[in-house]
């Protein structure tokens, strides 16, 4: 379910406070471990980067989690931040 009052939380926020900080992982051991550069992880916990389907399985086998868990973290969030200001009316069916 998409929040209406607020937009949802980015991925990397989520990331970092929900694993990173509590595990006592820093962002480079993360990076290290799961074979990226350190700067996607920092963008990443920043806001500044999207989890992309790869970084989604990556990030579901160092965590044990599912990629599905951070996909639908990351679509969650791009769906509000990118939602049109138009509103768009529905086609009907032309008659001849």
């Amino acid at each position: 379910m998409i929040p209406e009052n607020r937009i949802p939380t980015h991925p990397g926020e989520i990331l970092l406070e929900e694993f990173l900080l509590p595990l006592e992982i820093t962002k480079a051991k993360l990076a290290k471990h799961i074979g990226v550069p350190a700067q996607s992880i920092n963008d990443l916990t920043r806001g500044k980067r999207s989890v992309t389907p790869e970084t989604a399985w990556l990030l579901a086998q160092a965590f044990g989690t599912t990629p599905e868990f951070w996909i639908n973290l990351q679509t969650t969030y791009d769906l509000v931040v990118h939602q049109p200001k138009k509103h768009i009316s529905r086609l009907q069916r032309a008659f001849a």
